[in-house]
Formats: C-alpha cells, structure tokens, sequence
C-alpha cells in the first residue's frame, strides 16, 4: 500500500474511533459524568455499531481526507461538518423510525455528532498548531525575514512559511494605513516601506520577501534600493501572470528581474475576440524564429489554429520553435518554413500551397546601428520586404495583415526607424485600395528580445563593469515579450483596416536609473563598487523615443492598453511612384538615392552620417557624486 494511502487510511480508522467514543460521552455528559445505567448499555452499543459505518460512508462522501493535516483550514472544517451532519441525521432518522429512541436519551441524540465534530476537527487543528509553529524550537538557524505585503499573497506565504520555513517571519511592512498594527498568523505589520532600513537593522533581518504580484515600480525601485544599502537578500514573488494557477508558496519566490522593476500591470484580453479570427484557421507569422515571432506563434497556437506557418530565414532559430511548438501543440499543425520574404515566387509558393487567412508581419532588421552600417541590405529587407509580403497577401485574398511596427518610426533619426515608417505607410496607403485588412501595431523596446540593450547590461555586470550608458538622460519605453505579443493578437482581432493601434508602453525608463537597479540586483552598489561610463548617442539613435506624431489624434479604442493613431494616410499614387523609385535605386545599390526616396515618403527623416573613428566619443566615466 502507497505512503498516501496508508496515511489516509491511518486517519480514516482515527475518525471511525471517536465515533464510538462521542456516542459514549454524549451518555456519559447525559447522566452527570457518573456511571451509565445498565439498562442503556445495549442502546447506547446499538447507537456506536450503526453510526460507525454510516459515518464512514459520509466522511468519504463529503471529502473529508482530501486536506492534509498540517494545512488544515476552514473548507476542511465545513466538509467534516457536512459529514457529521449528515450521518447523524441519517442515524437519528433510523433509529426513530425502528424504535422511537427507544433506550436512547434525546439529548444524547444531540450531544454525540457535537462530540464527535469536536473531536475529529480538534485533532486536526491540534496536528496543525504544533507543525506551524515548531519553528520555535529551531528558529536560531533560520534566516529571520521581513514581508513586504499584507494582503492576500503575504496571508498564504506566512501561511507556508510558519508550516515548512526555511525562515523566520518576523514582520510584514505595508504602505496601507489601515493596516498598521494588524497581524496575520501572529505576523505583525510593523510599518511602511519607508521604515524598511530602521526594521531590518532593528529585527535582525536577513532577507526582505516581496509578496505583492502587482507591486507598481516606485515600490519595487525603493525596496531593492534599501537592500541592497542594508546588505540583505531580496525575493519576490512572480508576477500575476506567472501566479495564474493562484498557487503562493515559499518555493516560488525567485530573485528579482528586470521584469518586476518595471512593475507593468498584467494585460487583460478580450480573448473570445482573439480565438474568433485565429481558432480553426491557417496563420503565418513571418520572422516566427525572432524574440515577438516566437511568442506570437506560442500564443497563436494556443487558440488552436487549423494550421501555424511559422515563416524564417534563420535555419536555427526556425528549428528551436519549431521543436518548441509541435512538443506543446500536438495538435496543431505546425510547418516550419525556411523562406526570405523578399523573394517573391517563395513567399507565392508558400501562400499558394496553404492558403493562410491571416499573416503576421514580425520580420525585419531591427537594430539600429547594424541597419545604419547596412542601409542597401536594411531598407531592401524592411521595405521591399515588406511591400512583398503584403502584395502576395492581396493576391491571396488574406483577410488581415498585421504588420509588426515600432516607436521608432515616429519622426525617425534612424535608418531602421524610416524604414519601418515607410512599411507603415505602403500598408495604410494600400489598404484603401483592397480587401485585405491592413493593421500596424507600432510598440517600444521589449525586454530580453535579440538585440535589446538589457542582456548588454547584465553581461557588463557580470564581467564586474563598466557599465556603458550612451547618455544619462536618455529614456526608453519597455514592456514584455508575452505583453507585447498578446496586444499584436488583440490588435488583430479590434482592426478593421487601416488603423495604426500605438500599445500602451506606460511611463518611459531612465536608462541609469535601470542600469543602478540592474547593478544593485547583483549586490553591488553603483560608483561604488561598479563603475557606470556615458560613450555618447550612437548613429541614428534618439535621446527620448515618440510613440505618435503631434499631428496623429490618439483615439480610444475600447481596450486600455491600446489606442489608435488617427493619421491621414498618404496618396496611393504618390506611394506607388516611391516605392518604385526606391526598388530602382536599390537595384542600382545607390545608398544616396535609396535615403533620398525615403525621405520624399518621411520628409521628417533627418539622416545622420556615420562617424569616423576620429569622430566617435570615447568612453567617460561619469562624475560620482559625494553622498556615495
């Protein structure tokens, strides 16, 4: 017999004993705690041999062996309840009917299923009192910790901790006043965040456990600030979207990330809307071995798509996903297709052969200073790309096209921003003339993606610094690969063609005062024991990025993190004209042409020559300040 079983068993047979045992209390409370007289002997045995069974069957019944002791609570308690009830009506009923009590004292009726409940719950309660809190008895070599958080997510870590460790909670911590004073299990809220530093060298703290999922940046950023001044470990508990089965325990905190110092709300979807255009149909996503092609593939094919054709001209990264998805989606049918959207007769190929419904457009040469260092090779991939793609789609008959975009394409400074501009507008401009419903997506920085700056700093910490900024007021707006992903799929599912949906990106990030976070995660403390050096903008990058022009009137759109980009779109003709201009100078690998064609689409572009070697700024440690 397995260990569950025979526990399970072993308390089965411990509630069956305290029936016979209430049955005799009840008796025994009925006739003053003195002796039973002998005439009551039979029914007082005929009441415990009918009641053990029948509360056998209902303890069964009503579950009263799926909790575990040591976790005892109160839907534990109400299932027992249930039982007993239960039984003891079913017994009572029996014996009424049978003899009319003959020999059996109506307050014993009463006194027995209140014994026996007492008696069953108590040994639970009892179980979990002396598990909880034997830590006592060994606290000296627990790490003593504070808790940042007295609601719901502190409530059942101070929960698991009393049960299983491995520390001591010794306090909670929250900003709400009302709950000052208060306590959990015995756990007291001993001030604010801004009492943190008082508390850990008053309490002997060792480790500061953030139990908030949703905790807003400013909290974040002051409590790992504290720590890392006060020397003590920090942890967090996941993010709500990580805690979607709801389950809080001490095994799932984790360090702190870059992730939790944005402190992003999670994204709420409409996701009927999203499952009506994807469930059932054939989807491409174009670029699907890329950070945002990858995660949209993931997230397609769990609205369970007829097909998913995941579009690359990476071999390796199109194999990685390509495991990925057919090992979670079995049923799904996932085709891996090694093809360079800007080959026309592939991209008809492919379309011909599976008939997609809807494409996203995800593929592009994103890095800025690569694409200024290859302007012929960037524009040929963002924009040709591009109008390729989306003149097949129409060939096709797609229904919606969504094109992937960036906050960059606002008046851009950067070849890949004007690039990823003129994709825009070749989409709107060609909307008008088509069935085929046309939507842009356009977004900021995402967080752990190929390319972004974020994995840069975490190696430069790693190899002990420096740290290089480009500018120290330069700013950025960030936000999640899932995050990012997941509005592409609402966006696709809200457009009806031609729109220009921004995503929400919050309030922008100081990039120093990320990277003085990202170095205080590691335990050191910035200018102090790791340097942070400034190397000046590179080409084509900009000091604060713009998700809309002035001129583009934000619209609501129904959803809170996405808005629409009211902006007049350009003249077909006009566009056509271009676009063919810019495909000749190309041909000819004539980069002044090439950047004068983007600029009659994007007067707005302003192109900034690569510097000479004798031109770039050296690196320059910044000035430390004297209160560090």
């Amino acid at each position: 017999m397995e260990l569950f079983t025979i526990k399970r068993f072993t308390i089965f047979v411990h509630d069956l004993l305290w029936v016979p045992a209430a049955v005799f209390l009840a008796f025994w409370f009925r006739f003053n705690l003195g002796d039973i007289p002998e005439s009551n002997h039979y029914s007082m045995l005929a009441l415990a041999a009918v009641a053990v069974p029948i509360h056998g069957i209902t303890f069964w019944f009503f579950g009263a062996y799926r909790g575990i002791w040591k976790f005892a609570s109160l839907s534990d308690l109400l299932r027992i309840l249930k039982a007993v009830l239960v039984g003891a009506i079913c017994v009572s009923a029996g014996f009424f009917l049978i003899s009319r009590f003959e020999g059996i004292p109506r307050s014993a009726i009463i006194l027995y299923p209140i014994l026996l409940f007492i008696g069953v719950s108590a040994s639970r309660v009892t179980y979990r009192l002396l598990r909880t809190h034997r830590f006592s008895l060994d606290k000296t070599d627990r790490d003593r910790a504070l808790i940042i958080g007295a609601g719901r997510a502190g409530d059942f870590l101070i929960r698991d901790l009393l049960a299983n460790g491995p520390f001591v909670p010794v306090g909670l911590v929250d900003d709400y006043t009302a709950k000052q004073g208060t306590e959990l299990h015995g756990v007291r809220v001993l001030g604010k965040v801004c009492d943190l530093p008082h508390l850990i060298q008053t309490r002997g703290v060792r480790v500061v456990l953030i139990a908030m999922p949703s905790a807003p940046r400013s909290v974040m950023d002051e409590v790992i600030k504290i720590c890392a001044e006060q020397k003590v470990v920090c942890r967090t508990l996941p993010s709500l979207l990580e805690l979607a089965d709801g389950r809080v325990e001490v095994s799932r905190l984790r360090p702190v990330t870059v992730e939790d110092l944005l402190g992003r709300e999670p994204v709420k979807l409409d996701i009927k809307g999203i499952s009506a255009y994807l469930k059932g149909e054939c989807i491409a996503v174009t670029g699907g071995g890329g950070s945002i092609g990858a995660e949209l593939c993931r997230q397609i094919a769990s609205h369970a798509p007829s097909s998913l054709l995941v579009i690359d001209s990476s071999e390796f990264n199109l194999y990685t996903i390509g495991m990925e998805l057919r090992d979670k989606y079995p049923m799904v049918d996932i085709r891996t297709l090694l093809v360079d959207i800007r080959l026309r007769d592939s991209v008809e190929r492919i379309f011909a052969q599976h008939q997609p419904s809807v494409v996203f457009h995800a593929a592009a040469y994103k890095h800025v200073p690569m694409v200024e260092e290859n302007i012929i090779e960037g524009v040929r991939n963002n924009i040709l790309g591009s109008k390729t793609l989306a003149d097949v789609a129409i060939q096709f008959g797609i229904k919606t096209f969504v094109q992937v975009s960036t906050d960059k394409t606002v008046n851009p400074t950067s070849v890949m921003g004007a690039t990823k501009r003129v994709a825009e507008i070749y989409c709107q401009s060609l909307n008008t003339q088509v069935e085929t419903q046309f939507v842009t997506t356009r977004f900021g920085n995402v967080l752990a993606s190929a390319g972004s700056v974020v994995p840069l700093f975490e190696q430069q910490i790693q190899k002990g610094g420096p740290v290089t900024v480009t500018h120290p007021d330069i700013t950025r707006y960030f936000m999640t690969i899932p995050e990012a992903a997941s509005l592409i799929l609402q966006a696709g599912a809200m457009g009806r063609g031609g729109e220009i949906y921004v995503l929400d990106m919050d309030k922008p990030v100081k990039i120093l005062d990320l990277v003085e976070n990202m170095i205080r995660l590691y335990g050191f403390e910035p200018d102090v024991d790791m340097d942070i050096e400034y190397i000046g903008l590179r080409p084509g990058e900009k000091l604060h990025e713009e998700l809309f022009y002035e001129s583009e009137q934000l619209l609501g759109t129904g959803h809170p993190k996405l808005m629409q980009a009211n902006c007049v779109s350009c003249a077909w003709d006009i566009v056509k004209v271009e676009m063919e201009a810019l495909r000749d100078a190309i041909t000819n690998s004539d980069e002044s042409l090439v950047l004068h064609s983007i600029q009659r689409l994007v007067p707005e572009y302003c192109y900034t020559p690569i510097p000479t070697k004798a031109e770039v700024v050296p690196l320059l440690p910044r000035e430390k300040t004297s209160n560090r």
